[in-house]
Formats: structure tokens, C-alpha cells, sequence
């Protein structure tokens, strides 16, 4: 079933992928003046007023239902089997790392465009040699790729896309890449068996409006309920931007917005478990305190009398108010 999306809005995902985490991804691996900027439209202007883009990494909802990839033709675009002897592109074989697979899909290839550093351009030069297949290995064989990729481990970024647990089957998530390339559209995805060709991108101003143009048709062959899409730009540090054009509001802006984002890494670091059960335990001794002998046995008998009242609301009819529970 296809259905109609207007193009001015993206519902995005329920799915933690912050550009912080992605844009100091990129500096940990010794990236320079790059970031990552969420998108909320498919409108074309939208991504065409952050030039210059360099690509875009797209999250949708991996189909369990119907095999996902194909050995003959692609479900949009055509095959490119050659290209992976000029472009970089890897076979997906680190099942919890499509979301770094993707940002390198789109970096790799953006040489003379972005300064990647060094030791990934040693890498990209390594790695070229290989085939396809050797790529995706080396990449868990990088110490540094290794290393950065961890450091960010427990966000929601690196989901592993396919695993398949018994019970109840779980929604499952994955990243993919689409960057012009020497004057075409490629989409880059490592559990596909080849970069799939979109057709003619002769310049950087064409690529919004043929990208939106693509990913629109993919968003189309979900149901209308499927809202769980995020869409993200790889674009140039834009506190340069405001730098060139003078703009001190702007700038502030990007400043508090790196600030945030560093909040936000050093927050999803970190487990909070075992302050919460600290919390929870000192809250119950002191309302223990509080309430004297017999506490706990009066906060569970009112709590199961508000249930009660709460069930013979909607069974009259009532709606079920909720009550707050005290305590």
C-alpha cells in the first residue's frame, strides 16, 4: 500500500539520534568543520539552506515482514555494480554499527571536500584496495573507528538492526547514506550487495530536490501510520557560516548548541540506575519516617482502593478519572 505524504512535513523518529551525537562522532575521529543537522520536512529548501550539504543519513523501520535486500534489482534506483571499484563502500558485517557505517559511507567520499584528517585518510586509502566485503571487516579492525564508535555505545545511534530475539518481535531500525557522487545520486547501503544508482546529480544544487524526491518515494511504501523516520544532513560547520556573513546571533546559537550537545554525550555515558534505586530507597525511608508505624501498609491499602475506585468509574461510565496516588 502507498500512501500520500505531503512533502512538507517528516514525522521523525521516536529514536534517539541527536546530531550531537553524530557531530562529535565525527570529531573524535578527527573530522574538521563538519555537522550534523536534523531535518523535520522533505521540502528541498529545507536542506538547500544549509549548503553545503554533503550528504544525508536517513533512519527508517528495517521490514521484517518482506526480504529487505535484493541480488537482482533494488526496489528504487538501479545496481551499480562497478562503482565500488571508484567509490568507497562497504558491506555491512558489524551488526550494531550502521549508524557510523553510513556517516563514513558519506565522508569517504567526499575527498578534496571535507578534511576527514588523517588516519582516515589512511584508512580510505587502505581500504580501497579491497574488495567490498573487506571493507566492512576493516572497519571492526579499526582501533580507532573501534574506540569512537564505543565511547558512544549505548545510544540509540548504533542499533543492531538484525537481531531477531524469540517472543514478541521488537521494531528494529537502520541507517543508510545518499551523497552525490562524480554527477550521480548514490544511495549507500551496507546490507545491500551493490551502491544503488538514483540517476543524474550534476551539482551540489541539484541534490535537495532529487534526494526528496527519492526518499519520498521510500516513505511512500509504508503504511501512513509509520511516523518513525529521521532524517539528518551532513553539512559544513555552520558557526563558519555565521563567521563569514558576521552573523553574532547565529553564532551564539551554534556555541549553545555544542554546549547542549556535550550536556546531553556526557549524560547518555553514564548509567543512571543505580542513582535512581538510591534515590527511591532514601525517598521510602523517609516517608517511612514520616508516616510512623504502619506507613507502608496504609500507602498500599489506599492505592488499591483509588484502583478500585478507579474500575468502577469506567465500569459506570465514568471515564476512569485518574487520582493522583499520594505518597
Amino acid at each position: 500500500m502507498t500512501c500520500g505524504f505531503p512533502t512538507s512535513i517528516l514525522l521523525v523518529t521516536l529514536i534517539d539520534t541527536r546530531q550531537g551525537v553524530f557531530t562529535f562522532l565525527l570529531n573524535n575521529l578527527g573530522v574538521q568543520n563538519v555537522q550534523f543537522e536534523e531535518l523535520l520536512t522533505l521540502e528541498p529548501d529545507s536542506l538547500a539552506s544549509l549548503y553545503p550539504v554533503y550528504g544525508v543519513i536517513f533512519l527508517f523501520k528495517y521490514p521484517t515482514d518482506t526480504p529487505y535486500t535484493s541480488t537482482d534489482k533494488p526496489l528504487d534506483g538501479t545496481f551499480d555494480r562497478g562503482a565500488a571499484e571508484r567509490l568507497w563502500f562497504a558491506a555491512q558485517t558489524i551488526q550494531n554499527a550502521c549508524g557510523t557505517q553510513a556517516l563514513l559511507s558519506v565522508l569517504m567520499n567526499k575527498e578534496g571536500e571535507v578534511d576527514v584528517g588523517r588516519p582516515l585518510e589512511e584508512f580510505r586509502e587502505f581500504t580501497m584496495a579491497l574488495p567490498q566485503e573487506f571493507r566492512g571487516e576493516a572497519l571492526s579492525n579499526s582501533e580507532l573507528i573501534r574506540d569512537v564508535h564505543n565511547s558512544f555505545a549505548k545510544s540509540s545511534p548504533f542499533v543492531d538492526e538484525t537481531q531477531r530475539t524469540g517472543g514478541e518481535a521488537e521494531d528494529a531500525f537502520h541507517f543508510i547514506a545518499y551523497t552525490p557522487i562524480d554527477g550521480t545520486l548514490y544511495e549507500l547501503d551496507g546490507l545491500q550487495p551493490a551502491p544503488i544508482s538514483h540517476g543524474a546529480c550534476a551539482t551540489a544544487e541539484d541534490f535537495p530536490a532529487k534526494v526528496m524526491e527519492v526518499l519520498q518515494r521510500r516513505i511512500e511504501r509504508y503504511e501512513l501510520s509509520e511516523i518513525r523516520f529521521n532524517l539528518m544532513a551532513m553539512v559544513r560547520d555552520r558557526r563558519i557560516a555565521a563567521r563569514e556573513i558576521g552573523d553574532a546571533e547565529m553564532l551564539a546559537r551554534e556555541e549553545q548548541k555544542r554546549r547542549d550537545w556535550r550536556f546531553e554525550n556526557a549524560l547518555r555515558r553514564h548509567n543512571f540506575v543505580g542513582f535512581a534505586g538510591a534515590v527511591l530507597k532514601g525517598v521510602v525511608e523517609a516517608k517511612l519516617h514520616e508516616g510512623g508505624e504502619g506507613a507502608y501498609e496504609r500507602w498500599v491499602e489506599d492505592a488499591k482502593a483509588k484502583t478500585r475506585q478507579r474500575l468502577e468509574g469506567r465500569k459506570k461510565g465514568g471515564g476512569g478519572e485518574d487520582v493522583e496516588m499520594e505518597g
